[in-house]
């Protein structure tokens, strides 16, 4: 077994293995870019290099300082995590003749699997049905248009490097063609160094279905089980669940099979994915091979018991699986939610800043795992990935799984950046996605023109009116307790309040009683006990009997409360101020129509106009690369190009402005 291994990542993956080879007795080493230099995985290893500068092209996709780092260290071994340089022919093979070991596929495997026109390519030598597409590298819009008009709309213009919904567009008519080959080419070249670029039909309400699959040098290929990864935005995956709660155990059985069959075509030895598409009859398509480990990998660890780190380390060390087909289990029901730094009440725009407050849930051996490369105070970068964390849970059932994961969501806080947990929450409580009857396109479905906190439905607002006053309340008395009031004049608190929510006053009555207080609200009354403290972020109490968790923050007498994915901002008065307040003349808000500011902190890349110039509604301003993305903004109306404020090449802040109209 290997004494030290280098991990070639950064955030939670390379934590994660630094775990796994903490408890095998393994010593690691960490590489960082200056950036990184504070990071989490930094800290967690035994030692740790500097790699470069802080683009990743510039550091953890620069080859010959990974492997100095190598040889300076002395790893024998190095893991790829994901992303980066996890799929990299080259790079597993420069290992190889440095003589050092690559924990994962061989580079010929790679070569072949990991490229997705070749695997497919492969596939159909090997009699795996595949979707009809064009799987030769295209040379420019005007060839992508006249081939997606051949195949069909819709169409999947797809990076052959990509990965990680970068590189890959959909597009519909002529115009999304040619416009997403473009930015599909400089998503790919980015990111993966390779613009090589193909297309293939879009299948029209399909399920994203993925079988784990392991193989040892001694010939031994397993599956372990599936992955449901269909709850996806901009295909990227939000959730992920194991098992499938579409498939019947004869498709799974039959998925898994081609999958091995597929892997030990190319002499697969390492963990690995076969993604498929799978269809509303159950057939389903290859659609490629993920050469490395998945993100989403902790929900299989869950279902079987296996640990895939340890399991990818011990085959690299040239062990055989120490388990046949038939010795691997399905036990109760996984899932995990990607805790993502982006904004879901401003269209999922990257959200970049300090972690003032990162608080995840209690973690349960079995049943709550978190998986993060952050801290609190920590940074999170417009430089790499928004992934802040990923959220597990285990239940015996779906339903327990669910209902695991909605308590978790509650309890995990994060402040100083916009995260995710909202529309998350949200998600577990939607009535398709707990029925199970869902595709890849749901969340476009679901929530076509985006996402704020009215569209998810709240049975109980009269809770959160009444938590709102106990919160006021117990603000209010303990101020009330200061010391150096003079005598026959200490502050007295009422009763009665009145909770101000959505401009709507709502009366309430707050009476004390032991640990928490009885409120009546409209001929209600709500018993809530708690020991929340002042200034916590988090409240468990018991209201009418019923166990609580919610969240909250204080912002002088305003209040903003999150719930089951609800975010409630209210204002809790006294009646004398509630009244004076009606009477103040609301404030206008400017008119900011005449600019275009930047929605996300990010790179401004490209400006598509020039000042004078007449732009029509919807026709391409500007271009933003914010967490190797690229953002395209839009006229919203016809406009005269008054001046260009902001220069190519400069690192916006959220609301600067880029451009200026007549």
């Amino acid at each position: 077994m290997f004494k030290k291994i280098l991990i070639a990542n950064r955030g939670e993956i390379a934590c994660r293995v630094i775990k796994t080879a903490r408890k095998m007795g393994i010593a690691t080493v960490a590489v960082y870019s200056e950036a990184d230099r504070d990071a989490r995985h930094v800290e967690m290893a035994d030692e740790a290099v500097c790699i470069g500068p802080a683009p990743s092209k510039e550091s953890y996709l620069v080859m010959d300082r990974i492997i100095a780092a190598c040889k300076e260290t002395g790893a024998e071994a190095v893991h790829p995590g994901y992303g980066f340089l996890s799929e990299n022919e080259e790079f597993a093979r420069r290992l190889e003749e440095a003589g050092v070991v690559f924990i994962g596929p061989k580079h010929y495997s790679i070569a072949r699997m990991g490229d997705k026109i070749e695997s497919k390519k492969l596939a159909m030598e090997a009699g795996v049905n595949t979707i009809p597409g064009y799987n030769e590298a295209i040379s420019g819009p005007d060839e992508a248009v006249e081939i997606a008009r051949k195949i069909g709309y819709p169409v999947m213009i797809k990076a052959s490097a990509g990965g990680g919904g970068k590189g890959l567009r959909v597009a519909y008519n002529d115009k999304e063609a040619h416009e997403g080959f473009a930015s599909c080419v400089n998503e790919a070249r980015n990111s993966f160094g390779d613009d090589r670029v193909f297309i293939e039909k879009f299948v029209v309400e399909p399920r994203h279905i993925e079988i784990q699959v392991l193989g040892d040098a001694q010939g031994n290929t397993v599956y372990l089980w599936e992955r449901e990864c269909s709850i996806q935005r901009r295909h990227q995956k939000v959730i992920e669940e194991a098992p499938s709660p579409f498939l019947d155990d004869a498709t799974r059985k039959a998925m898994g099979e081609q999958a091995v069959a597929l892997a030990k075509a190319v002499n697969y030895q390492s963990a690995g994915t076969v993604e498929f598409v799978v269809g509303a009859d159950r057939s389903f398509y290859f659609l490629e091979m993920n050469t490395r480990l998945q993100v989403e990998h902790p929900v299989t660890e869950m279902i079987t018991g296996l640990d895939l780190v340890e399991l990818m380390i011990r085959v690299a060390a040239g062990e055989p699986l120490p388990f046949a087909q038939e010795d691997i289990r399905r036990d109760g029901w996984a899932m995990e939610c990607r805790i993502n730094a982006e904004d879901p009440f401003r269209g999922f725009l990257p959200s970049t800043g300090r972690l003032v407050k990162f608080q995840p849930p209690d973690e349960s051996e079995g049943d709550v795992r978190v998986d993060t490369g952050v801290y609190e105070g920590g940074e999170i970068s417009m430089f790499y990935d928004s992934m802040i964390a990923k959220l597990v849970v285990h239940g015996a059932t779906r339903t327990q799984a669910i209902a695991r994961m909605r308590a978790a969501l509650n309890a995990f806080v994060i402040r100083g950046i916009s995260c995710n947990i909202p529309f998350q929450a949200a998600l577990m409580s939607h009535p398709r996605f707990i029925s199970g009857h869902f595709n890849t396109g749901f969340i476009a479905e679901e929530f076509p023109k985006g996402f704020d906190a009215t569209m998810v439905p709240y049975d109980h607002p009269a809770f959160l009116i009444s938590v709102a006053a106990f919160i006021h309340r117990r603000y209010m008395d303990r101020a009330a307790r200061v010391s150096g009031q003079l005598p026959g004049h200490e502050r007295k608190v009422g009763d009665d309040w009145v909770v101000l929510k959505d401009g709507v006053q709502h009366l309430v009555r707050a009476l004390p009683i032991d640990n928490g207080y009885l409120v009546h609200y409209e001929g209600e009354h709500y018993e809530i006990v708690s020991g929340w403290r002042l200034g916590e972020p988090i409240m468990h109490g018991v209201c009418n009997g019923e166990e609580f968790t919610l969240q909250l923050e204080r912002h002088g007498m305003a209040y903003r409360l999150f719930h089951w994915g609800s975010q409630v901002d209210v204002n809790v008065l006294t009646s004398r101020a509630a009244e004076l307040l009606a009477l103040m003349p609301a404030k206008a808000a400017p008119d900011l129509s005449r600019f275009l500011m930047s929605p996300m902190p990010g790179l401004l890349r490209e400006v598509a106009v020039a000042q004078g110039q007449e732009v029509k509604a919807g026709e391409k301003l500007a271009v933003i690369e914010a967490m190797k993305m690229e953002n395209i903004l839009r006229a919203d109306q016809d406009c005269k190009v008054k001046k260009i404020v902001a220069a190519v090449g400069e690192s916006l802040s959220v609301d600067q402005v880029i451009i200026e109209f007549e």
